[in-house]
């Protein structure tokens, strides 16, 4: 008999459920002091020192003996190099997996558009893509070829003339499937660099790596609170927080298969969190089973152990209904509605970065093929924010184009509003337009 494993069980019913779960569900991203200080002074020394401090830091770092950034470069021929050195099975998912992250994120752009008034004033919006976007992708032993996918191809899409991709190589530890990746989706420039230090260079710029619009990609602690000092000077994507996965399930779906769900997520790290909420209280008792049953039989064991130990629940609820209500509560990264007629459900789900429908869409399907941004909000960020997308590489400015008559009626409003506000220069700006036949009207 498998010894069970003290996964956390909650009621909703409970007078202190709401308490117990807003205990689980606490994260917090912050760095502490003493990452702070070092990120600021890897960016300070990026600013000064350009392509020299990057050489010194990836010698400290990342272990690798290089004696001018020129060994920190790839070139497009090694891209192709690595199509070449990946399994045909891999290059044919890689592509395969391109092209639906492609097909799916082309019906995401968005066009330009104007209205025009009955005076002749034309109004709208233009949108155009950024000029030059900045990739951060993990390197060494945690490589994520379906994050480059995920990042590069929505920039693409949306028009993006350069994509400069950074990844480091520690030891010189080069992932081929990472670089074959990085070739189908059309990456423009490849750096072997990463840390706060390549965070620095996509954000100021150096001799040889070009600055960047927008930051885009995971990384660890001291990436992250890069991303967080350079916002600003760039754009970034989001200060992603640790994975997650909430299935609900009606008690139909077999225990094994969502066993499995909750190790998907949980193998990332020990801080990831998988949570199934459920009306049947036997079928938790099932999975709960299936968990121990699985466990020993999982490559990356000791990190389920604790993740699902540390953060992860087995949630009771009245029915259905209650059900949804915590899922809203939890606004998770990844939803898994494992139910009959999971359409039924969707036009309740308000907080999720991706909705997994039925017994049939696994999580791990969204992560690499199926089409959608794996790219999701997380600890709670659901609530306002959405996945990456082609919108996230572009931006929108407005057009106003007035006729004489428009400007002569809408200058009468400013003037009102303006010399409300004792902003006189605006007004007398605004009056300047108005009319002399409408003045006293």
């Amino acid at each position: 008999m498998t010894a069970p494993i003290a996964i956390r069980r909650l009621n909703a019913a409970d007078a202190d459920f709401a308490q117990h779960l807003d205990h689980l569900l606490s994260w917090e991203s912050v760095s502490d002091d003493a990452v702070n200080q070092r990120v600021l002074e890897i960016i300070r020394a990026v600013r000064e020192r350009g392509d020299a401090a990057l050489v010194e830091l990836t010698q400290r770092f990342d272990g690798l003996e290089v004696a001018s950034m020129a060994d920190l470069i790839l070139p497009r021929e090694r891209l192709e190099l690595a199509l070449t050195r990946i399994t045909p099975a891999q290059r044919e998912a890689l592509e395969k997996a391109a092209e639906r992250v492609r097909l799916y994120h082309e019906r995401q752009k968005q066009d330009s558009w104007t209205y025009t008034e009955a005076d002749g004033t034309v109004l709208g919006q233009q949108v155009t893509p950024l000029d030059r976007a900045g990739l951060y992708v993990p390197g060494g032993k945690a490589t994520y070829p379906s994050s480059v996918l995920m990042n590069a191809i929505p920039a693409k899409v949306a028009g993006v003339a350069e994509v400069v991709m950074v990844v480091p190589t520690p030891r010189g530890e080069i992932n081929e499937m990472v670089l074959a990746a990085a070739c189908i989706a059309g990456v423009d420039r490849v750096f072997t660099i990463g840390g706060a230090q390549a965070v620095a260079a996509l954000a100021y710029g150096t001799e040889s790596v070009p600055p960047v619009d927008k930051i885009v990609g995971p990384g660890n602690i001291y990436v992250a609170t890069a991303k967080r000092h350079v916002f600003g000077k760039v754009g970034i994507d989001m200060i992603a927080g640790p994975s997650e996965i909430l299935v609900v399930c009606d008690g139909q779906t077999d225990p094994d298969w969502i066993a499995m769900d909750l190790f998907s997520q949980a193998e990332h790290d020990e801080d990831a969190q998988a949570i199934l909420v459920s009306p049947d209280a036997a079928f938790l008792d099932q999975v709960a089973a299936s968990i121990a049953k699985l466990l020993p039989t999982m490559e990356r064991a000791e990190i389920i152990k604790a993740s699902i130990l540390a953060r992860g629940a087995l949630i009771e609820v009245a029915d259905m209904a209650q059900a949804i209500e915590v899922a809203n509560r939890i606004a998770p990264e990844h939803l898994e509605l494992s139910v009959a007629n999971p359409e039924q459900y969707l036009p309740q789900i308000r907080h999720a970065g991706a909705i997994f429908m039925g017994r049939y869409t696994a999580e791990a399907l969204g992560d690499y093929c199926a089409g959608p941004n794996h790219v999701l909000p997380t600890s709670g960020t659901a609530r306002f924010s959405s996945p990456l997308g082609v919108y996230d590489f572009q931006k929108r400015s407005s057009i106003i184009y007035c006729s004489a008559a428009g400007a002569s009626e809408l200058g009468k409003v400013a003037s009102v509003l303006a010399r409300g506000e004792s902003l006189t220069a605006h007004a007398r700006s605004a009056e300047y337009r108005i009319a002399p036949d409408a003045e006293g009207k």
